[in-house]
């Protein structure tokens, strides 16, 4: 992408040095080499990191936030046009449920964690001293900014095809139509003249810039149950799940 790219502010300051980032164990995990290794950089660059590294405030301000915002627009429609032309066949509601499964965080972070991404990403010093493997929504977060990175690096092709391989497996076992499981649980409900299950929010933990969300559901005369995730949406569908799998659902 040209250096007058109208996308080019993605980028603050002087680029870092390719030694600043393991870009032989990033490609091999991806499958992409970068032309423009600040873009891999400021990917891996986790905001907890800033305040550990002046540099890297100058260069990333933001961290990889506004590369994850776009990683997560490239990866929707990738998927979006993969799931299209591998089920022709397909209706509408079974597209968006396939397309559901393979974009939420769960999916990421499993994606994440078989390239090893977690060793790669810059973590402020408490993230990494308290924990002993990088929280499920940085990793899942990162991922998403590479995606980004991608994009502007080589274009949505290149994109595209990284997405195609790193979900390859996942896209195979697609076979079955998923059901979201607050879908699920609201057609359980609803066969047994049950009112729809209820969600509410009940705390958050974790530091204000990586919050875990914790949701109860509740459905009339039986147990809620909880889930926690990285986003609100992520931790009712965990707390629908868990109430299912209490029901002997799958």
């Amino acid at each position: 992408m040209a250096r007058g790219d109208p996308l080019q502010p993605l980028l603050h300051g002087d680029p870092l040095k390719p030694n600043d980032v393991d870009l032989g164990a990033l490609s091999k995990g991806i499958g992409h080499v970068f032309a423009r290794p600040e873009l891999a950089a400021e990917a891996l660059t986790h905001r907890s990191a800033l305040d550990r590294q002046a540099e890297l405030k100058v260069a990333f301000p933001h961290g990889n936030e506004r590369l994850e915002f776009l990683g997560d627009r490239v990866l929707s429609l990738a998927m979006a046009d993969l799931l299209l032309r591998r089920f022709p066949s397909e209706r509408e509601g079974g597209l968006a449920r396939r397309h559901a499964a393979l974009v939420r965080a769960e999916t990421l972070v499993e994606i994440a964690e078989a390239i090893e991404l977690g060793a790669l990403i810059r973590l402020g010093d408490s993230e990494r001293a308290q924990k002993k493997s990088v929280q499920a929504n940085i990793l899942a977060d990162a991922l998403e900014a590479l995606l980004g990175a991608v994009f502007l690096d080589a274009g949505f092709v290149a994109a595209a095809d990284c997405i195609a391989a790193l979900w390859g497996d996942r896209l195979a076992r697609q076979e079955a139509v998923l059901r979201d499981p607050k879908t699920a649980l609201q057609e359980w409900a609803q066969a047994r003249r049950l009112p729809l299950p209820s969600y509410r929010e009940v705390g958050r933990e974790g530091p204000p810039h990586a919050p875990v969300f914790v949701v109860d559901v509740t459905l009339k005369g039986h147990e809620p149950s909880r889930g926690r995730g990285g986003s609100k949406r992520e931790a009712e569908r965990l707390a629908a799940k868990a109430l299912l799998e209490r029901f002997g659902q799958p």
